[in-house]
């Protein structure tokens, strides 16, 4: 006959971690299988990860998200046609779909917003990192923009974009790869002198963008630092090392947040 197995650490323990983390600590056990109701709530965390892979950007709604900004807004499409032939090719989802053209914005900052593994976290979490990003790029003397909506896009199309652009850099926020505990996850991609052909060591990530990660509003910060940075080194990727001074911190206020050098 089965039981249930108590896990090593006490119900204390346990309870502190759970306030803590999402992820499943001391699940315990059923004879040698998850309890049902640990198994039936991984199953249905799995389902909704890979709902997520098939979430759709409505572009309409992040247009008009982030159209207070005041900066053009493109929409492009990668050389992936459908859902399927993207998940299935990802070298098409890094080319811009034939016959694409961009308007030339010498020397900004491109800002590319690609639906990736996961449209929700590009939906909920771009806007509220663009509107606290811009403000720091003008202040760090930046030419942010213009903001383009990719569709079926992987990391490497900022790169293709940028280049379009004749941009000095590119900043590619998209979808992460949805996981068990999270499915609305945003990673922001930094690259200095964006070209076709660029290597994933030559730009820099920041992962974990959503409620319980990083905030738009660190996100942003961190963006901006690594962007000053890469200008003064004129290379991002493992040339560049997160260095950030530890009494740089962000200043929450009422009002939103700022960078403090204090």
């Amino acid at each position: 006959m089965s039981r249930q197995v108590t896990p090593a650490v006490g119900d204390a323990a346990v309870a502190f971690l759970r306030r803590h983390t999402t992820a499943r600590v001391a699940l315990g056990r059923r004879g040698a299988a998850l309890p049902t109701v640990a198994h039936l709530d991984l199953q249905e965390a799995h389902a909704r990860a890979r709902d997520a892979v098939h979430s759709t950007l409505d572009e309409n709604a992040l247009e008009a998200a982030v159209a207070p900004l005041g900066l053009p807004v493109h929409r492009v499409a990668s050389a992936a046609p459908d859902r399927r032939t993207y998940l299935l090719r990802p070298d098409l989802g890094r080319r811009l779909a034939p016959g694409t053209t961009l308007p030339r914005a010498e020397g900004s900052v491109a800002l590319v917003a690609g639906d990736g593994l996961c449209a929700i976290g590009v939906g909920r979490w771009a806007p509220p990192l663009l509107h606290a990003l811009v403000p720091l790029l003008r202040r760090d003397g930046f030419t942010p923009g213009p903001v383009v909506i990719a569709r079926q896009a992987r990391v490497a199309l900022g790169d293709a974009v940028g280049e379009a652009l004749g941009a000095a850099a590119a900043i590619v926020l998209i979808g992460e790869r949805p996981g068990l505990s999270a499915t609305d996850s945003l990673g922001a991609y930094v690259t200095w002198e964006p070209r076709t052909g660029r290597l994933d060591s030559e730009r820099n990530c920041i992962s974990n963008i959503r409620a319980d990660g990083l905030s738009p509003v660190e996100a942003a910060a961190k963006i901006a630092w690594l962007l000053a940075a890469a200008r003064d080194l004129g290379a991002t990727g493992t040339a560049l090392k997160d260095d950030q001074p530890l009494g740089q911190r962000l200043a929450r206020t009422g009002d939103g947040a700022s960078v403090n050098n204090s």
